[in-house]
């Protein structure tokens, strides 16, 4: 089993990959911080990321921000095959692992290079996640995703699957297909299969944390009170030499 990512803080130091990473880069060269926030669609991830730019820049920090399917290799091929409702599980791993090998080499890497703080909105153990909800091996995924990264932060804003329904009705009027994990039969109704799919995200979620040791955020609360926390575990990090 691998060590912990983070201390109960969210924070580690030093730097490693969770397996082979990538050579190319040495890892004394990555000056920068990698902040990931992680979390269901509606949990308030990208509203908080967008929060913590504006308060980091402010600071005078330069950011850089990625995400799932920011790829410029294959994030358009990737929004394509999604609208079939098509991909066998097995395709639509790969496709997520090229996207994110993509970014962590051609984006991640060298902003942290040159020193950025790189917020992530969403990371590996979304892609793990969603996998093992749908049956894949957590061994292999581990082997996949073994050119990742160790973030210095990882934050999960753990939203009860009830509300998320309500937030996702709110801003889309619909549920989406994906996140709401048609693809596996859970229930003809997609509002029952909704909440079927987020509440085995969220037992997801607890397997990889006995491993990533990431930090779980309590989203239920206001975005300010949210804020307030993540800013406070963050300036933490940045003073740590």
């Amino acid at each position: 089993m691998k060590r912990p990512m983070t201390n109960p803080e969210g924070a580690k130091k030093g730097r490693h990959y969770y397996g082979h990473g990538i050579p190319r880069y040495p890892l004394e060269e990555l000056v920068g911080k990698l902040i990931v926030v992680e979390g269901a669609d509606g949990s308030g991830r990208s509203s908080q990321i967008a929060r913590l730019v504006d308060w980091l820049e402010t600071c005078g920090h330069a950011t850089v921000q990625v995400g799932l399917k920011h790829s410029t290799l294959v994030s358009s091929e990737l929004a394509k095959a999604q609208e079939g409702n098509i991909l066998s599980r097995t395709t639509l791993s790969l496709f997520y692992a090229t996207d994110f090998a993509d970014q962590l080499e051609n984006m991640i890497m060298p902003a942290l290079k040159a020193g950025f703080i790189v917020l992530s909105d969403r990371y590996i153990y979304t892609l793990m996640a969603r996998d093992m909800v749908r049956g894949m091996d957590e061994a292999w995924l581990k082997n996949l995703y073994g050119i990742a990264l160790e973030p210095d932060a990882v934050f999960y804003l753990s939203v009860e699957p009830q509300e998320l329904v309500q937030r996702n009705l709110a801003k889309n009027a619909a549920l989406d297909y994906w996140e709401s994990g048609m693809d596996l039969g859970l229930s003809r109704d997609m509002f029952d299969s909704f909440l079927k799919y987020q509440t085995a995200m969220q037992a997801a979620f607890r397997q990889l944390r006995k491993n990533y040791g990431f930090t779980v955020v309590d989203g239920n609360r206001p975005v300010g009170s949210i804020t307030k926390e993540l800013r406070k575990k963050i300036r933490a990090l940045l003073v740590e030499k």
